[in-house]
């Protein structure tokens, strides 16, 4: 008989309506949905009638304070990620935080002194690395005698295109025209800590693509191939919409391309190459659940070429994700996906934007 883990959930946008409630509505053994928090009004409304819940906030710590939650999700904007995760922390809730857990190091800090005072779990949603044909990748990569090379690689269409056409999002513009002031001014000053208060638009943008969506690549590449000695070059253009990379290992180098364009599609993996097999993670969008993560294989045996593709299961890499971060809250699992695993992708990010700036050549903007 599993003991069910209470959870309030911070923020109802697009994530929260396609992925975490119905998962968590799915996984009625495990969790019940005990409270919900939104600064739209309407939202809220429309979402706690939708999932029967009767406690309804638009006050993100008022729900942290609520005795009978065990755990909270906080999938709001990412300004506000610290502040919502340490008020929880602070009420011995166990915490699951949308990437990025944050936009800089002295947060992530605050963060880990926050748990470690209180005792309580945070785990970071890097759903990808809970994928089972990543997981099988991992395994299959520490059996390999020599890495001749690897790539990773996120050029994706809009996530508005997927959704338009897979889904039903609510949106409400109820909400205080201060708030949108006050998100702008937060994200400035954060992404200024970070990488430079004269830092330009364009390796702003940049950064905060490394944050959101190659955040994602960088960490699973960490934990595939393990982190880069450096970083040898790094590019942006059209205004930190595209960012390419060369990472330097012991003995391979790795290429690194991310960007988002107008274009219907999600081409995401990682690729790894030795001298006689090949590797490759294939990602599609997680806005349309259950659309496989694969393995694909190529190797060479006896003169002989294979190809395979393994789909371990139709499972969405969310779904694992969530009943990982069940046994977190109910049996002390320290996460993979921690704080201070998450401040070594804040080192690469700090990295990237540092080699960026001394490149010679000038970014291009279109």
């Amino acid at each position: 008989m599993f003991k069910k883990v209470r959870v309030g959930l911070i923020g109802l946008g697009e994530v929260a309506q396609i992925i975490h409630l119905p998962i968590l509505a799915s996984l009625t053994d495990r969790y019940e949905i005990a409270a919900l928090c939104d600064i739209s009004p309407q939202l809220l409304q429309v979402i706690g009638e939708k999932y029967r819940v009767k406690n309804l906030y638009t006050d993100a710590k008022q729900l942290t304070r609520q005795q009978d939650i065990d755990a909270v999700f906080v999938l709001n904007s990412d300004e506000y990620h610290t502040e919502c995760v340490i008020s929880a922390i602070q009420h011995k809730k166990h915490v699951l935080v949308e990437k990025p857990m944050c936009l800089t190091k002295s947060e992530a800090d605050e963060i880990i002194r926050a748990r470690d005072k209180h005792g309580v779990q945070v785990m970071v949603g890097y759903m990808r690395r809970f994928a089972p044909a990543f997981t099988e990748a991992v395994e299959e990569v520490k059996k390999l005698k020599k890495i001749n090379y690897a790539r990773i690689r996120d050029i994706i269409g809009p996530n508005s295109t997927f959704i338009e056409q897979s889904s039903h999002v609510y949106r409400f513009n109820d909400f205080p025209e201060e708030a949108i002031i006050d998100k702008a001014n937060r994200a400035k000053r954060m992404v200024q800590e970070a990488i430079g208060e004269d830092a330009p638009q364009e390796l702003q943008s940049a950064y905060r693509l490394l944050c959101g969506l190659s955040s994602h690549d960088l960490s699973a590449m960490r934990e595939l191939i393990g982190v880069p000695n450096k970083v040898v070059s790094a590019y942006q253009w059209n205004g930190g919409r595209f960012i390419s990379a060369i990472f330097e290992y012991d003995d391979f180098y790795a290429t690194f391309e991310t960007g988002v364009d107008n274009i219907i599609r999600f081409d995401a993996h990682l690729e790894v190459f030795s001298p006689t097999k090949q590797l490759k993670v294939q990602y599609d969008s997680p806005y349309i659940r259950h659309l496989p993560t694969t393995l694909n294989v190529g190797e060479s045996v006896n003169n002989n070429y294979h190809e395979q593709t393994l789909r371990p299961t139709f499972k969405d890499p969310y779904t694992v994700e969530l009943e990982y971060f069940y046994d977190v809250a109910t049996k002390g699992l320290t996460p993979k996906t921690s704080p201070e695993d998450y401040k070594e992708d804040l080192h690469l990010f700090s990295q990237i934007i540092d080699v960026i700036k001394q490149s010679n050549v000038p970014a291009k903007t279109n």
